[in-house]
């Protein structure tokens, strides 16, 4: 049990770890829908969404759908197609092909590349920045060169050198989908997320910096690929009076009720992004002096969206800590703590936390794929952090960290009730 569990009272009302936050435009739009009866995957806000997308954005096309791993499968298969011409109907567009994706990621990056039949190849994680370690990338060209494509997600809107990837990607004639689900409004050298990819995907999701419940965008510079994701979106219809299908397609469009929502999200976006960033700030602050860390980032080079916050243990403050398949025991210790003891401390005064992503490599489904470290090949086919030779630097982060309370909505003096509560543990 976490060391003092009744020093706090419980909130009222839970503080989630990051829930939807509407402003009144957004219902507006919505009853436009309705009233106009445009209730389907045509009309007007779907089109605003799409221009507002793009803009935002920093590219010429956006392409609405029902999710953004919908908006990712369109980019795996764009890019399969451009690179390896268009496959039989019974075979996905990188049948057979490896493909380096991130390996600290939600696996709603990579599922898209089994869809099409690729075999996912792990990229291990920078530790200055918690996403695709542009040096491993190197190594995995000189070990792969004929891989073609990368997918390279942004972590909970803190950026990592995702120009560096772009460049390491043109050196090796390689394709970049940039998965900025997490990270839009997030900027690299003042250039938005989401516009370094060859094709990317943002996401409205109901815990986003901006929602719409659900939906996403596909992001492009190509008006060709825009059309063909748009015509892919809605079954592949051919232009015929009847329906006339010539090759597989998809329902993914995104209804123009769901774009109600997003479009009156969209001029929240800033204000939302600032609050995150109050919330990041006052974390530090009020965690300093304890052996953590939160988020890294270039603070010369990005500006995070803020969307998550979370932090690292040190590991000389880290008690015995051990994960299975499900769960995790740990032995509390004066002086130190884990992330589950953490995490066990913020629900019991009714707030939401997570762990950081357990790494793709780690999950069961995709134990037995490669991932690749600077040093090369790493091998990881137990659940548990195992230390060896060459340093995963994954595994680690994901053993030591935790992510926030990050509701936008969440009081400054909420907030600074949970970090007593964090304060606490080490104790």
């Amino acid at each position: 049990m976490f060391k003092e569990s009744n020093k706090f009272e419980k909130f009222e009302n839970k503080v989630w770890l990051s829930s939807p936050t509407m402003h009144g435009p957004e219902i507006e739009y919505v009853k436009e829908a309705y009233e106009t009866n445009w209730m389907s995957t045509v009309g007007k806000n779907i089109n605003e969404v799409e221009k507002l997308a793009a803009e935002q954005a920093g590219v010429k096309y956006a392409v609405g759908l029902s999710c953004c791993t919908a908006a990712l499968h369109l980019c795996v298969k764009l890019a399969g197609e451009r690179l390896y011409g268009k496959p039989a109907i019974s075979h996905g567009a990188l049948e057979g092909k490896k493909v380096f994706c991130s390996d600290m990621t939600f696996d709603a990056t990579l599922n898209p590349v089994v869809y099409e039949g690729g075999i996912p190849v792990f990229i291990d994680t920078e530790r200055d920045s918690w996403n695709m370690d542009p040096v491993a990338l190197e190594k995995a060209f000189k070990m792969y060169p004929e891989v073609k494509l990368v997918v390279c997600a942004e972590l909970y809107g803190f950026s990592g050198n995702i120009k560096n990837i772009k460049e390491i990607c043109e050196k090796h004639g390689a394709l970049l989908i940039e998965d900025a689900a997490e990270a839009m409004g997030a900027t690299w050298d003042g250039k938005p997320c989401g516009s370094f990819g060859d094709y990317a995907a943002v996401s409205y999701n109901g815990n986003k910096i901006i929602t719409g419940s659900s939906g996403g965008c596909l992001l492009t510079n190509s008006i060709e690929d825009a059309n063909k994701a748009r015509k892919w979106s809605t079954q592949a219809r051919e232009n015929a009076a009847w329906y006339q299908h010539e090759e597989v397609g998809y329902n993914y469009r995104m209804s123009n009720v769901i774009a109600g929502v997003i479009r009156g999200q969209y001029g929240y976006l800033n204000e939302h992004i600032n609050q995150k960033k109050a919330i990041y700030e006052r974390y530090k602050e009020g965690l300093s002096g304890l052996p953590v860390q939160m988020n890294p980032y270039d603070a010369e080079r990005c500006e995070p969206n803020y969307w998550l916050s979370a932090m690292i243990i040190d590991q000389d403050a880290m008690c015995k800590h051990v994960r299975g398949e499900t769960e995790a025991l740990y032995v509390a210790e004066h002086g130190k703590t884990c992330p589950t003891e953490i995490l066990d401390a913020i629900s019991s005064i009714n707030a939401e936390g997570r762990p950081i992503w357990k790494p793709m490599h780690m999950q069961p489904m995709y134990r037995m794929h490669e991932v690749i470290g600077r040093e090369g090949t790493l091998r990881c086919r137990t659940n548990a952090y195992i230390a060896g030779s060459v340093e995963d630097v994954g595994a680690d982060i994901f053993q030591r960290g935790l992510c926030l309370p990050s509701d936008n909505k969440m009081t400054a003096e909420e907030q600074d009730k949970i970090i007593g509560v964090i304060r606490a543990c080490f104790e």
